[in-house]
């Protein structure tokens, strides 16, 4: 893993600062309920470092080291403990994509980090989909990608069950994002239910993410005292949008011009001799759908209908109507030659691993999570984990750790706003 800039300001000021980062992490972390899990997507460029994505229902468990699941079940009984004290039963809600074989791999693990920390666990999907086989079957067997077998069961008959009273459950577990929205049985359920069902991609935003995040960022920076852009991304979000009308289209020009002339402003104050660039996508969802790299203002203008077609609709056939203008941050890292970003997955903000995302045909300032992605398991800390995986330089990797434990206290405090159904940051 080799960089081309040197983070070493960074890596000062945290390490300068250390006691008072944990204390002011604590405070905010010991006010709500944090996350049950997430996952972080961080883009160090070397001269700043942002996270630019944080996910409430992370996809990518089979991706983590197995000393990284070993904590992972740790962690998962305290936190399934402080939710349901004397719960037993966990019932996992699973995105309805089954013929995804890597996906299917990431929902096999996580029943096993479940059942690991001493619960029953099962997997069940098919919420608004109901196969044929759901009419005469419980459940159905179905082969993973790395050839394991995964059970499935029939949401729909599980409902049946529970209201029978032949079974019932303790927690509700969604590795469901809810792009489509929510389904009538999960509105009406008794059992528990985390991540919220509030916080999916049909409320969700990730420009009030990002408004909450900045303004974390704000206190970070004073505590450390630099420029609390080093570790934030500028962005913007241009509503009621119809990408193939060209007037529409002309806006986000003006929008992109005036968000890459900020930028400019801000490479010019700390002598940064990169060009800006931003990266414009769907201001919801998830899966890196709706995601373009744009180095010109006028490319958004200019789209051609392959781009427009990409950039309309989303995850679920969803129609894209709300984008975010966020600020690109180039990544700096290569492994075996391969573009790479770093991914943190944590449960309540106790890191249990991560991994580096690539692309073999992707620049530094390009979108990584889209078809052909790469992952290849990171192991931040060499004398706990051993050879699992890619190494890190562990003070670095102290700082993406605080990152990733700022984004999910920003993550909370939007899912507080989502269940009163507050819209502003």
């Amino acid at each position: 893993m080799n960089t081309t800039l040197s983070n070493s300001l960074f890596i000062e000021r945290v390490l300068k600062h250390q006691d008072a980062i944990f204390k002011w992490l604590s405070s905010r972390e010991r006010v709500n309920d944090l996350p049950l899990y997430s996952s972080v997507d961080i883009r160090d460029a070397g001269f700043k470092i942002s996270v630019v994505d944080t996910n409430l229902f992370p996809a990518g468990f089979n991706n983590l080291c197995e000393h990284g699941l070993a904590d992972a079940a740790k962690h998962i009984r305290s936190a399934i403990a402080r939710r349901v004290p004397s719960g037993k039963k966990v019932l996992i809600i699973a995105e309805e994509h089954t013929r995804n074989t890597w996906y299917l791999e990431n929902v096999r693990i996580l029943e096993a980090i479940i059942r690991s920390a001493g619960f029953e666990a099962r997997i069940a999907t098919f919420l608004s989909i109901q196969p044929d086989f759901c009419r005469s079957a419980r459940f159905i067997e179905l082969e993973t990608a790395t050839g394991a077998s995964v059970r499935i069961h029939c949401f729909k008959r599980i409902l049946e069950e529970l209201k029978s009273g032949k079974d019932r459950y303790d927690l509700i577990i969604m590795n469901n994002d809810l792009s489509a929205g929510i389904p009538e049985p999960l509105k009406n359920s008794t059992v528990p239910i985390y991540p919220s069902i509030q916080a999916g991609w049909h409320a969700r935003h990730k420009s009030h993410h990002f408004c909450h995040m900045n303004k974390l960022m704000e206190e970070f920076g004073k505590i450390i005292g630099v420029d609390p852009w080093l570790f934030s991304a500028l962005y913007d979000v241009a509503d009621n949008v119809d990408i193939n009308n060209e007037a529409d289209r002309k806006n986000m020009q003006d929008m992109a011009s005036d968000m890459i002339g900020k930028i400019a402003v801000k490479y010019k104050e700390h002598g940064i001799s990169e060009k800006p660039f931003i990266f414009l996508k769907s201001d919801s969802g998830t899966y890196g759908m709706g995601v373009l790299p744009v180095e010109d203002a006028a490319d958004i203008a200019n789209l051609n209908s392959k781009d427009r077609k990409k950039l309309h609709v989303g995850k679920s056939a969803q129609v894209i109507d709300r984008y975010l203008l966020q600020e690109g941050v180039p990544t700096i890292y290569r492994s075996d030659l391969e573009v790479c970003e770093v991914c943190i997955y944590q449960i309540e903000n106790n890191m249990i691993g991560g991994f580096y995302r690539s692309h073999p045909s992707k620049s530094e300032r390009e979108n990584l999570n889209s078809q052909g992605a790469g992952f290849k398991t990171m192991c931040p800390h060499q004398k706990k984990y051993g050879d699992c995986g890619v190494h890190h330089d562990v003070n670095i990797f102290d700082v993406y750790r605080i990152l990733a434990r700022i984004a999910a206290v920003a993550a909370q405090r939007e899912i507080l706003q989502l269940e009163k159904k507050e819209v502003k940051c």
